[in-house]
Formats: structure tokens, sequence, C-alpha cells
């Protein structure tokens, strides 16, 4: 009976070590399983999670495009204008190039009160820009029109119907008298050049672009206290704000001689120095710095049909942002005070058309500071460097010279 028992008793047999074997295989093998489905699950809800973030991130994308994409205001009333003057518009004369004018509103209705009496909500344009971008995209010349510059403003139609005459007057009546075409066609029959595009921007627009770059360096030679233009400023280096820019550009008694000139130049100068300091601070290839001056710019203008959405103005940015700064040019059309009346400019011939065809025909031109301009001129007996483009035995057609700026410079050192 001890036998049986033994033998009963004695080490299973290989059913029971499977058996057992089996068991702690299970148990191995459940352990991993656990492992493995939590890892799983782990991935599932990172790929969850992930997918909800790119889902969001996508959203907000598309929310901020829509939002500044809906801040810009079409100006369709200029295109209908000019369709029915289009047999009476100059031909574009070099494929790719591309002429944008850029008109700064100075209403004073509204929030512009404040600069000065509102008449009714009446405008003119202070300040009035060609912005000529080259084929290539190598070079961009910008050719500022004085306010008060005589020249011949063709039949234009008032905003109730209405028609103007055909008169001889002061250029930025031709804004007030039919707005953003009837300043377009007065700049095309002057210059013969083609306006591809046209922007808008008014005061307050100016201002909040400013602010979105964290304001523009500038130097002045003496301090500045003018109520007119809400501005008072020391001596020195120092960065402004939109609304110390704003009276910066806009001053005309307390900076400088005075007069408009003056002031033009001074305007040429601060956009210079603006583009300098969106590309040093590569405010275009950084997103968070990017939409801030996107959402001020977008919301400071009114463009015609073929800007007026991000997608437009984002690619001629684009086209613009590998422009070398001392290729971003600036200068004032020639012109001196008018005969009839010192208050008023007139242009300068044939230095004017020299300009405007160069333009036309997409040529190179050059600008240097003024008093360099003046200092060269009478090293060669008084010869205009602006006229200098008449071909010569000795060598090529050299490029002509025009009192300016480019964005390069650094105006504290001048």
């Amino acid at each position: 009976m001890d036998a049986d028992v033994s033998e009963s008793a004695g080490p299973p047999d290989d059913s029971d070590d499977s058996a057992a074997g089996g068991t702690g295989s299970r148990s191995e093998d459940g352990s991993g399983a656990s492992a493995a489905g939590h890892r799983h699950h782990w991935l599932r809800w990172t790929a969850l999670g992930a997918s909800f973030v790119v889902l969001v991130a996508a959203g907000v994308g598309w929310w901020l495009y829509r939002k500044l994409d809906g801040n810009i205001r079409t100006d369709t009333s200029a295109a209908a204008e000019l369709k029915v003057y289009e047999r009476e518009r100059p031909a574009s004369v070099v494929r790719d190039a591309e002429n944008i004018l850029l008109i700064g509103s100075d209403s004073r209705a509204g929030d512009n009160r404040k600069y000065g009496r509102d008449d009714g909500g009446s405008q003119r344009s202070d300040t009035t820009i060609l912005l000529h971008l080259a084929a290539d995209r190598k070079s961009v010349t910008a050719m500022s029109l004085p306010r008060d510059l005589m020249v011949w403003i063709p039949v234009c139609h008032r905003a109730d119907g209405t028609a103007t005459k055909k008169q001889f007057a002061q250029f930025n009546w031709a804004f007030e008298f039919g707005g953003t075409a009837c300043t377009i066609r007065t700049v095309e029959k002057m210059t013969g050049v083609r306006i591809d595009h046209h922007m808008v921007v008014d005061f307050n627009g100016f201002k909040d672009i400013v602010d979105a770059v964290d304001g523009v360096e500038v130097c002045l030679k003496k301090p500045v206290d003018d109520a007119d233009a809400h501005l008072k400023l020391p001596a020195g280096r120092q960065t402004l704000n939109g609304e110390q820019a704003l009276g910066y550009v806009r001053a005309r008694k307390s900076i400088g001689n005075g007069s408009d000139t003056e002031r033009m130049d001074r305007q040429q100068q601060f956009l210079g120095a603006l583009v300098n300091k969106v590309q040093s601070d590569g405010v275009l290839l950084n997103p968070t710095r990017l939409y801030p001056v996107l959402d001020a710019a977008t919301k400071a203008l009114t463009t015609d049909a073929g800007l007026d959405s991000l997608k437009d103005l984002y690619e001629l940015v684009r086209g613009m942002r590998d422009v070398p700064t001392d290729k971003v040019q600036f200068l004032t059309v020639p012109r001196q005070p008018y005969a009839a009346n010192r208050n008023r400019d007139e242009l300068v011939q044939p230095d004017a058309n020299r300009l405007f065809k160069r333009l036309r025909d997409d040529d190179p031109v050059a600008v240097v500071p003024a008093d360099r301009l003046k200092h060269d001129d009478e090293k060669n007996n008084g010869k205009n460097n602006a006229a200098a483009d008449t071909p010569d035995a000795s060598g090529p057609t050299p490029t002509p010279t025009y009192s300016g700026n480019n964005a390069a410079a650094d105006l504290c050192k001048q």
C-alpha cells in the first residue's frame, strides 16, 4: 500500500509538468500581453492626441487666416471707374514688373478727427508713392509725388455720380475729386506708367503697423515740440511708437526747414527704416512676430481686387522679401517751386520724363543723399546727374542718379 501510495505520490507526469509549465507560461505571456496592450493603448492615445493638436492647430490657423483675410477692404468703385477709361490708360511695357500706387489718406473723419478739422469726411492724399517692383525682383523703387505738385487732373466722377471738369490743379485734389480712380488716372497721364494695383492706408493704420514692429528708430538733430503734430521729442537717437511716428512723418513746421519737400524726404527715410526693421528682425520668417504686423497691415489697407486677399499680399511680399535693403530705394520726382505760386511745385523737365521712362521700361536708377548729389553736381560744373542718361561713345549708358535714400542707410550716421 505504501508502494502504491509512493507510486501515486511520485513526481508528476509529463501532463502535469505541462500543466504546471503551461500555468507558468500563461502568467508570463499574460504579463507580456498586458505590457503590449498598454503600449498599444498609449500609442493609440498619443496618435489621437496628436491628431487633435493638428486639428486644433489647423482650425486656429484657418481662423487666423480668415480673420486676416477679412480685415482687408476692397475698393470696387475704382475698378469700375478705371474700366470706363480703359482705352485712355497706358499699356504695360515690361512683363512681370509691377507698379503699385500707395496712397496715405488724410481724412479727418472718425478716429482721425484729432489730427485736424473734420470737413464732412472729405479727404485728400496726404502722401502718394509710386512703388515700382523690378521684373527680376532684385530692386524696388519708391517715387514720391508731392501733394502740392501742379498737374492736369482729368474728368473724374465723384461718389454721387457727378463729374468734375478737366483742370490744372494741385495733385492731392484728385483724391478729393474722385478718390483712388481719379488719382490713378492723374498719375498715369502724368507719367505714362500703368498702375497695376493700389493700396490706401489711413492714419490709424500707419500707427498700428509701427506699433506692431515695436517701434522704429530715428535720429533727431534738435528737440521737437509741435502741438499741431502731437509731437514732443528730445534730440538724438530714439525709437518712435506709432503715435510719435505719425507726428514725425506729418510734421511740417517744427522739423527741418518746414517745407513739404523736407517732409517727403523724412517720410521716405522713415519708410526705409521701417523696411529695415522688418527685415533685420526676421519678422517675415517669425510667425509670432509676423501675425501682429499682418493684423495691423490688413486692417489698415483698402486695396483693389487683385490684392484684397492674404494670399495675394503674401505673394507680393514673398517676391520682395529677398530684395537687399540697399536696393529698396526712395526718391522724389524732380520738381521745383511753381513759377506762378512759390507755395506749389512743378515738374523739372526733361528730368521728370526721363525718370518716368526708366520706370516704364524697368531700367535701373540710383539714389544718393541730397548733400552728396549737390557736391557731385558742383564737381561736374553744375550738370544734373539725373540728366546723365545720354549715351556716350566712350562707354555704356550710365545709370542716372537722383536725390534719395535706401533702406540700408543708417540715418543717424548721415
